[in-house]
């Protein structure tokens, strides 16, 4: 309850609150939204009026706020300390210090500012009013206890007071709106501006964390927005979307509200604050350069500027790469984006180049996508016309009209085609003789026909011309050489010498290329020329071209030749008509007639022929699982002759295959094995019936498919070992096989059984398809030999396992980490019947060579006395005589 009296001269507004059963109670005014600590009282003191002078009373009463101290627990003597007290939170108690005699009162200093201040004699530290981050964060403040004439008894003590920040404060962008300029094809995720907010609030705390985001984005002419914003930065960039889609001609200008919100933008309770943000499209900077025409062997000094390219990011590194690859592109760019050409081009080695313009970033990523340069080298008159040939031959029969054309000088130009540097204008300079007219050849200016003038050449004057042919492009001239040879007309035609040159009979089986028949005819026109040269062709009789006619170029002689196999059963009889003619056309009113043809007859013999097969080899592919007596293929042939065929296999070593005889069915006769041969090929004989001896053998080749039918198994048949005794880690490497067809790459799997005892001590673990690590489980093994059984799994259809066993060796290994295994001996002396033996066999040996030495040395004695016998007679018999 509280009361007022006020009267006419008084310069306070008395206010009394009653403070029952409270410890301790503090009145205080309002200022400027702050509490004014007027008065205090303990406890059973009776509220007492106090005045508020009236220079800073207002509207709200002086009131009066009791604390129950019994509730305060946070008490003790004086000592340095720290509160964290959040901000906006009011009057309240902090602390209450706690003295002992002589001191009776408590002082406090420092930074108050009129909120902070303590009860001088309950040593209650209390806030009067609310603490506020922004003006200052902390508050740094002395507490001392005084005795009773003021002499301070104990401290000062630091009491630090840290204001807690709340999110109290919105965010706010640095400009109520922004403008903005992105060019067409800008890089996607490449920032062209950004928009920037604070918040006065803790930056430490999530109250000042801001994170950016598009509202609103007008026009929004797609589903996905054209731009997008970083949530920490601000930065705007065109998104994927709007990297493609931006063009100023569609769309110039856009409008975005960007948003930024506090509290990292995870709450509800976060303020947020907008800002409008307009973006002006510009057209892209960073546009192909129009095709480039550089002349070719420039004579300015290189490198020469040819064209320039411009990023639409600034500070972009640029660089060419080439399309094709030549040794050295004669091009290069400056970080100015200025493209030179380095050299003198030539066209006539290369008329077009065509490259890529790049720009990067400083971390070498592209920052536009590769401009295509195409440059075109323009070409001058610098190369002079050439001669196709060094010497144009041309053939005229005397004959010829005027006005005819009789050959062609072709040249050619390097320079470009359809241009005035290479368009070529022919002219006759010179001709050598000049009998019996100067000008008998006229040569057309634009394509170099060569055409008779006016009148026929004739041999009487000359047998050949030589003309001098000037061809020019304008710039260059050359001289091209020309024979004109003049030939005899074909106004003779070739004549038999025999109008029919009879028959001849020969057998069906002469051979392809037999010369069956020689034949002549004679032309009366020049000789080694297209005019008298004869040319022998069957005109009738022949329909399938069963013989051909060549003719020696010299003597002009035919010789009619077998051109293909002759058979007696289709055609026993031919009735040849054979004519003779020249590859130069006859003259105006002269024609072959009778005298260029012959008769000719061949008649065939009919020779007992081999049968003949219908293929030339037989091929089939079977699984080698079919069973026995299947029909494999059927093999035909006849006889010409019409004689029945009998079959028969030659090669079948295995026994796998059999054959009627009759009908040339071949079936399985055994079990084939792909894995024992894969090809299988044999010959199949037909023999007439009735003559034996005509026989014909053809390939029958049999490709056996694999099947899955051979059990896998450890392709390395030596025992694996670990070394005594196991220590744990080691493995030995298993590798399974098999001798079915491994289609691509083989598949095995390899495990245990399931008995307790190899699982115990054995693991099995899987390298790859064919391989497997083998490993002991434990080291509690023996020295000695273990059999290890292990299953193998082919995979196969079906798949097949099989059981096999390894033997696994324990033992003790040497320092090269290899099984060493000592070899029992047994020491003992031999028996008493072993070492007589040994010593008859000694004395034996012993005797045989004495006995050998006896033996040579008695004989050789013998025979050096006959040799003194014979000597002494023979000298005595010489005395003699």
């Amino acid at each position: 309850m509280y009361s007022e009296e006020t009267g006419p001269e008084a310069k306070h507004i008395p206010v009394c609150l009653s403070c029952v059963d409270f410890k301790f109670c503090l009145s205080f005014t309002r200022e400027h939204d702050q509490a004014k600590p007027v008065h205090k009282m303990a406890l059973g003191d009776t509220c007492r009026s106090q005045a508020v002078p009236t220079s800073v009373a207002w509207e709200q009463p002086q009131q009066a706020t009791c604390f129950n101290l019994g509730d305060l627990h946070v008490t003790g003597p004086l000592k340095d300390m720290n509160f964290s007290i959040p901000e906006e939170g009011g009057v309240r108690i902090l602390y209450q210090f706690t003295s002992e005699p002589p001191a009776v009162r408590f002082r406090l200093t420092g930074d108050k500012d009129g909120i902070i201040d303590i009860a001088p004699e309950k040593g209650i530290l209390y806030l009067n009013g609310s603490l506020d981050w922004e003006t200052k964060p902390v508050h740094n403040l002395k507490v001392e206890s005084l005795d009773v004439n003021g002499n301070v008894v104990n401290g000062p003590y630091a009491v630090t007071i840290y204001v807690e920040d709340i999110n109290d404060n919105p965010p706010e962008f640095n400009q109520t709106s922004y403008t903005g300029i992105v060019r067409q094809n800008s890089r996607p995720g490449k920032p062209f501006m950004y928009v920037y907010a604070t918040d006065r609030d803790n930056p430490a705390t999530p109250h000042a964390q801001l994170t950016y985001s598009i509202l609103h984005h007008f026009p929004n002419p797609y589903e996905e927005m054209l731009f997008q914003i970083d949530s920490e930065t601000g930065a705007i960039s065109p998104s994927k979307t709007g990297s493609y889609y931006l063009d100023p001609q569609k769309q110039n200008s856009f409008l975005l509200v960007v948003s930024v919100k506090d509290m990292a933008g995870m709450t509800t309770n976060a303020f947020t604050s907008s800002a409008d943000v307009v973006i002006s499209v510009m057209e892209s900077l960073w546009k192909a350069p129009s095709t480039i025409h550089i002349q070719e062997n420039s004579t300015q000094v290189h490198p020469v500027n040819i064209s320039q390219v411009q990023s639409n990011e600034i500070g972009a590194i640029y660089d060419i790469f080439e399309k094709e690859k030549l040794p050295r592109l004669p091009f290069s760019i400056s970080q100015d984006g200025v493209i030179y050409v380095t050299k003198p081009l030539d066209r006539e080695e290369k008329d077009t180049y065509t490259f890529f313009v790049v720009a990067k970033d400083n971390q070498g990523e592209l920052v536009d996508k590769p401009l295509q340069i195409h440059v075109i080298v323009e070409d001058i008159n610098d190369n002079p016309p050439v001669c196709q040939q060094a010497l144009t031959v041309i053939e005229v029969q005397e004959n010829e009209v005027g006005g005819s054309t009789i050959g062609t000088v072709f040249a050619t130009d390097m320079d470009e085609k359809d241009t005035l540097n290479s368009y070529l204008r022919f002219k006759i300079k010179s001709q050598v003789p000049e009998v019996p007219a100067s000008n008998l050849f006229y040569i057309q200016q634009e394509t170099g026909i060569l055409q008779l003038t006016g009148r026929s050449l004739s041999k009487f004057y000359a047998s050949s011309y030589s003309l001098e042919v000037l061809v020019t492009d304008g710039a260059f001239e050359t001289i091209c050489d020309v024979e004109v040879h003049v030939i005899d007309t074909n106004d003779q035609i070739p004549i038999f010498e025999k109008s029919d040159y009879d028959n001849v009979t020969i057998a069906e089986s002469v051979p392809v290329g037999t010369v069956i028949l020689e034949i002549q005819a004679n032309d009366g026109d020049e000789p080694a020329t297209g005019s008298s040269l004869i040319i022998y062709q069957v005109k009738e009789g022949d329909p399938n071209n069963t013989f051909i006619i060549e003719t020696d170029a010299e003597t002009n002689r035919g010789f009619v030749k077998i051109n293909k196999a002759l058979d007696f059963e289709t055609m026993p009889v031919y009735n040849l008509v054979i004519n003779a003619t020249n590859p130069e056309p006859l003259v105006q009113g002269v024609q072959y007639n009778s005298s260029s043809l012959t008769l000719f007859k061949v008649f065939l013999t009919n020779v007992d022929e081999p049968p003949v097969f219908l293929k030339p080899v037989y091929k089939e592919e079977v699984p080698e699982n079919i069973s026995v007596n299947t029909l494999l293929m059927t093999v035909e042939a006849y006889d010409p002759e019409g004689d029945s065929v009998r079959y028969s296999l030659e090669g079948d070593v295995k026994k796998w295959l059999k054959i009627d005889s009759t009908t040339g069915q071949v079936y399985s006769a055994s079990r084939l094995d792909r894995e024992e041969t894969e090809m299988y090929a044999i010959d199949v004989v037909a023999t007439e019936l009735n003559n034996p001896a005509q026989k014909s053998r053809v390939s029958l080749i049999l490709h056996l498919q694999d099947v899955n039918d051979n059990l896998p198994y450890l392709s390395k048949d030596y025992p694996a070992f670990f070394c005594y005794p196991v220590r744990g880690g080691e493995k030995t490497l298993l590798q399974a096989t098999d001798a079915d067809e491994q289609w691509f790459y083989s598949k095995f799997t390899f495990s245990l059984p399931d008995d307790v005892d190899t699982r115990k001590n054995w693991e099995i673990s899987k390298v790859n398809a064919t391989h497997a690590y083998l490993s002991p489980k434990h080291p509690n093994f023996e020295e000695k030999t273990y059999n290890v059984p292990i299953i193998l799994n082919d995979n196969g259809k079906p798949p097949l396992k099989n059981k096999v066993n390894l033997k696994v060796n324990i033992c003790k290994c040497s320092s090269e980490k290899s099984c060493f295994i000592e070899v029992e001996r047994e020491h003992s002396w031999p028996t008493v019947g072993q070492a007589v033996g040994i010593l008859i066999g000694v004395l034996l040996i012993i005797g045989a060579i004495i006995g050998g030495v006896f033996f040579h040395m008695k004989y050789k004695e013998k025979h050096e006395k006959s040799h003194h016998k014979d000597a002494k007679d023979s000298a005595e018999l010489n005395r003699l005589t």
